[in-house]
């Protein structure tokens, strides 16, 4: 008989991969951390302890660079106007690439970001309000809030008209899974992949062509005038899947962690400062992928240049090392010095839009949803291993206060 117990890394990982398992892969988790660093059967490197991620998140021996991992796996050669390889978002490049385009975003993203918290109050209170009544009924956390907020947000950042807005929405959910592991993504997923990046690319050239003749104060028009075309098309790529998915996933996974513990959502009623930590205790998932650059030593194993390495964020925020009861969710938990944002200089940039989003919404079904509960518990999940959460959340209430 098989059991958790005597599952080699490479089964582990692929369970772990296997949609089945997405309602609950912590187990999986917790069998991989017995080995901080692991090798798999196709010669990944898995990190699942806090202490070993933290270390290579900051190590200037891993690389984000996907054309370091050999000439079989590169991404095709492209080239921007001045015949410099283009090395596609910062998000998978290194120094000095990565600093250049991660502060021409930053200077455009975080002051715009940081004014926005009472026009983001607003969204989350219109989008609430369309379903105010003192009747009982339903919602689909999913499409009626965690998906509408963040797409009207970075359309807004981005001057996308709102009649796009579906469309922006749409593209985001198809390319998101693209950021899962090549080894779960079928040849109609890899399809389906290019023909939707065509499509944004197509969308974003008209887009780009418009802003161009008629300039205006907004995000886009500052990221044009610092970034040639290429890095201006990957960045407002990763700008709507960071900007957009992961939020989804944040505030939908927050909603039904607070629903299954019922004790720290009457807190939250009472307490609206609580939000605070207790958004940093949701955070658990975005496990990225780095290789190593060099020889490196780590938890008694060698990882050789040249190697790739998953880094098991999500193993990470489990480890009971580092977190007592690791398994329980404790709402004002502190210190709790989590790795869902990752570490290093390729700490999410969207990070404190994210917090507020999902501080302003989990506060706001708190206060306002009377009597809520589960409809379907577990909920059913995306097919997504990376940005996990689930499909549908249908919440029933008793009523949705003012």
């Amino acid at each position: 008989m098989t059991t958790l117990d005597n599952l080699s890394s490479t089964q582990l990982f692929t369970q772990i991969l296997d949609p089945a398992t997405r309602p609950n892969p912590y187990p999986l988790y917790r069998q991989l951390q017995r080995q901080p660093v692991s090798r798999t059967d196709d010669n990944f490197w898995i990190i699942s302890t806090h202490r070993e991620i933290s270390q290579l998140l900051r190590d200037p021996r891993t690389s984000a660079d996907l054309n370091n991992q050999g000439a079989a796996n590169a991404r095709p050669t492209m080239t921007n106007p001045d015949g410099t390889r283009f090395a596609g978002p910062f998000l998978t490049q290194d120094p000095p690439g990565h600093d250049r385009l991660r502060h021409a975003v930053t200077q455009q993203f975080i002051p715009r970001v940081m004014s926005m918290r009472d026009h983001l109050e607003h969204l989350v209170t219109t989008l609430l309000d369309a379903h105010t009544g003192d009747r009982p009924g339903e919602l689909d956390i999913v499409t009626d809030l965690a998906y509408p907020l963040p797409v009207t947000v970075i359309c807004e950042l981005l001057g996308v008209s709102p009649k796009d807005e579906a469309i922006f929405g749409d593209l985001a959910r198809r390319l998101t899974r693209g950021l899962d592991p090549v080894e779960s993504q079928t040849e109609a997923d890899l399809r389906e992949l290019a023909i939707a990046r065509t499509e944004l690319t197509a969308y974003l050239t008209d887009l780009i062509a418009f802003r161009r003749q008629h300039p205006d104060d907004g995000m886009l028009y500052g990221l044009m005038t610092t970034l040639g075309p290429l890095d201006l098309h990957a960045t407002v790529e990763l700008l709507l899947i960071a900007g957009h998915e992961t939020t989804v996933n944040l505030i939908t996974n927050g909603t039904f962690t607070l629903l299954r513990n019922p004790a720290a959502l009457a807190r939250l009623r009472d307490e609206p400062t609580l939000v605070t930590p207790l958004v940093e205790e949701v955070l658990r998932y975005e496990p990225p992928v780095r290789r190593a650059l060099a020889d490196i030593d780590i938890a008694d194993a060698t990882i050789p240049a040249g190697s790739r390495i998953r880094l098991m964020l999500a193993a990470g925020n489990r480890d009971p090392r580092v977190f007592t009861n690791p398994d329980t969710f404790v709402p004002d938990r502190a210190p709790n010095p989590h790795l869902a944002y990752g570490g290093g200089i390729h700490y999410c940039v969207g990070a404190t839009l994210a917090r507020t989003e999902a501080q302003l919404t989990l506060t706001a079904l708190a206060q306002r949803l009377q009597a809520p509960r589960l409809v379907d518990n577990p909920p059913p999940y995306r097919d997504n291993a990376v940005l996990r959460g689930p499909e549908h959340l249908r919440v029933a209430f008793g009523a949705l206060l003012p």
